[in-house]
């Protein structure tokens, strides 16, 4: 596992190098990619793995991981503007991303040695015995991490915009589409670090140390990556506080206004303008820069609350055909982009400016807007659909009852009092039958010459299943909701046996008890069901496959020559819907993002004053952290059951913030940073050269005199 690792660390990097260097790019582009492709993939692959860390192995509520993770998240994309404050104001990015990065690969280091259970593990039972010692170091570690990565993030890419020269726009513009792409390929690190989670000592053991710790050894690799270019960067020196200093303009701006407030002062061009009195008017012209392009910023968290909620974990569990387990699912967003990226960048931009289209990168992010509203469209049609395969679940103040007889004769089920009655064949079942829990209290089982009265008086809002035979009967509750093929087991033989399907082990099952549900690995395929007992030989058969979604009950009910006899009564019907139905979606998620999220971060950067680049970077992903926190205040304020009305919410939300930044970015005018700087050191040239002269001609004055 080690060895693919490095293979395909090694061919990534010698492919990315080939790749830049044959498009003509600086050489420490090169470095700077590779760090970044290392930084990414230990960033992904960590992720990966960390909600079922914190549910399997630190045993949290689901609802309280799902919020800690989110907490995480919303801390790496707010960090930035640390990160970004510390680079153009005292340190650099060389610097800021060399420092921010030690302390990134210590934090990847801490969380990959708390996630071991044998720091407290004295009895060897696999489980930490003082799991705070866990808790305290992961959560020290994630911690560490955020503030690393959510650092060095807005410097980064500035810092690879550095290193072109003004005669290169076309390339740096390319360099953020090729560090999109290589941040694609980063994605699949989450397939790769879910095998290395799964590679314990035993076969069912969750290595969590190792799948945490290569993300660590590889943030070390790029953190030597990056030393090693050291020599070969352009490094911009930073220009002072500048996130102060612009702070401080625009509150003496707004003050200054409030205090000249009346028609006796006049009213200048813009409202920064009256922080002329204390300001130089480079500061105050960046300042702006800033503000209009901070501004179109301010619907963005909506979009990302939106994109970042349940499209990549549709509850499509019907694969039929396809072998591939529910994690992998979000497989095919990265494989779109992978595809798309270089296909926008090369055939369809190029073709949509042939036919004189001004397709400017506030409409590409409109338009990617518009289609993440599709994309909810398409996921609410698809959902709809997989709605109408679902039971029918008991309501509240409902109970659902499935009969099983597993006698040899008929019987008639009277329910009490006053409720309908049922026949019931022999080793047949009833599907699920619907009572108001509290108006059933018993009922009542005919059978030939035998009869029998079973009390209800203890039934929940739930469902529940009856196997019966006239002497006993028990009652065992159901799954509420399935999500992957499940079966379970009732022994219908006088005596207790021993029962394994596969690799699982149910282990001893008294006569007339009911196994609890075990999932199907592999439903498309087959399993040899195996029984036995110290009355009889063991006794075995084939199983027949089992459909994604659906949930069966297995009667073992006889054995002869060794053939095991077997019923399978369907407790819950396998879903129909194939999966091929949300490639569409994806597809449409996958043109939004590359419109939408590659465009904004070009955007950025072009719109950006040389000395305030990562400032702006850092305010792009703010909108990011802003909209994680929307998810963690939506999801715990949230009452929406039905899934494809949540999406249908998400797509006129998603519309409604589309509309807004049209009408916002219809106003928005397009400059060129480099050429109101050199305006303005132009300007400050000929001042200084009209000083020199008045000095020339005053000392030339004076020794007349």
């Amino acid at each position: 596992m080690l060895s693919l690792l490095k293979l395909w660390v090694a061919v990534k990097s010698v492919s990315l190098g080939c790749i830049l260097l044959c498009l003509g790019f600086p050489v420490s582009i090169f470095f700077i990619v590779i760090n970044e492709f290392c930084e990414r993939f230990s960033y992904y692959g960590m992720k990966a793995v960390l909600t079922l860390y914190f549910t399997r192995f630190l045993h949290w509520d689901e609802n309280f991981a799902t919020a800690i993770y989110h907490t995480f998240v919303a801390l790496c994309y707010l960090t930035p503007i640390l990160g970004a404050i510390i680079a153009d104001s005292w340190l650099g990015k060389f610097k800021t991303i060399l420092y921010l990065s030690i302390v990134y690969a210590i934090g990847q280091t801490v969380l990959s040695v708390g996630s071991i259970s044998d720091l407290t593990d004295r009895n060897q039972d696999g489980a930490p015995d003082n799991v705070a010692v866990n808790i305290a170091l992961s959560v020290i570690g994630l911690i560490l991490i955020a503030l690393g990565t959510g650092g060095i993030k807005p410097c980064v890419s500035a810092f690879g915009g550095d290193q072109f020269e003004d005669d290169q726009v076309t390339m740096s513009s390319r360099f953020s589409v090729i560090q999109t792409l290589q941040l694609m390929f980063d994605y699949y690190s989450t397939l790769i670090i879910c095998l290395f989670r799964q590679c314990g000592i035993h076969a069912k053991q969750e290595c969590y140390p190792l799948a945490f710790g290569v993300p660590a050894i590889l943030m070390a690799v790029a953190l030597v990556v990056f030393v090693i270019g050291s020599k070969m960067y352009k490094k911009v020196k930073p220009q002072g506080n500048i996130i102060l200093e612009v702070s401080k303009c625009v509150g003496f701006a707004i003050k200054n206004r409030l205090r000249h407030c009346g028609k006796e002062f006049p009213k200048r061009e813009h409202w920064l303008d009256w922080a002329s009195e204390k300001y130089d008017k480079q500061l105050i012209a960046q300042t702006k820069m800033v503000l209009r392009v901070l501004f179109l910023y301010i619907p963005l968290p909506m979009f990302w609350a939106v994109f970042d909620q349940q499209l990549y974990h549709v509850s499509v569990h019907t694969l039929r055909s396809w072998d591939i387990k529910g994690d992998y699912g979000s497989i095919v967003n990265p494989i779109l982009i992978v595809i798309m990226v270089p296909v926008v960048d090369s055939l369809v931009y190029p073709l949509i400016r042939k036919c004189k289209l001004n397709f400017t990168p506030l409409k590409k992010m409109t338009v990617g807007m518009f289609l993440g509203s599709l994309a909810f469209v398409a996921a609410a049609l698809v959902q709809v659909q997989i709605d109408k395969t679902y039971p029918v679940f008991p309501a509240a103040g409902q109970s659902q009852i499935k009969l099983i007889n597993l006698g040899a004769v008929p019987a008639t089920v009277q329910f009490q009092p006053e409720l309908p009655t049922v026949e019931v064949a022999p080793n047949d079942a009833i599907g699920y039958m619907t009572f108001e829990t509290s108006k059933l209290q018993s009922l009542h089982i005919i059978s030939e010459n035998a009869s029998e009265t079973v009390a209800l008086k203890e039934l929940e809002e739930n469902r529940y299943t009856l196997p019966f035979k006239l002497s006993e009967m028990k009652i065992k509750w159901d799954l509420y909701l399935i999500t992957l093929p499940f079966f379970r087991f009732i022994n219908n033989f006088p005596y207790p046996i021993n029962v394994t399907m596969g690799d699982t082990d149910f282990g001893l099952l008294d006569s007339l008890s009911v196994s609890n549900y075990s999932d199907v690995p592999k439903p498309d395929m087959t399993y040899i069901i195996n029984i036995s007992a110290s009355q009889m030989p063991s006794c075995r058969v084939v199983s027949k496959t089992f459909g994604y979604g659906g949930a069966y009950t297995i009667s073992i009910n006889s054995c002869g020559e060794n053939e095991l006899n077997i019923t399978y009564f369907e407790d819950m019907a396998p879903n129909t819907v194939h999966m091929a139905w949300q490639i569409p979606q994806y597809f449409l998620l996958t043109c939004a993002e590359v419109l939408f999220s590659v465009t904004g971060l070009e955007f950025s950067y072009s719109q950006a004053p040389s000395n305030m680049k990562a400032v702006l970077q850092a305010g792009w992903l703010l909108t990011v952290a802003v909209g994680n926190i929307i998810v963690i205040i939506v999801a715990g304020v949230s009452t929406i059951k039905k899934q494809w009305v949540e999406y249908v919410l998400f797509a006129a939300l998603l519309l409604v913030v589309c509309i807004i930044f049209a009408i916002m970015a219809s106003f928005y005018t397009y400059i060129d940073p480099n050429e109101i700087e050199a305006q303005f050191s132009k300007q400050e040239k000929e001042e200084d050269k009209k000083d020199q002269d008045d000095n020339e001609k005053g000392a030339e004055a004076d020794s007349r005199m």
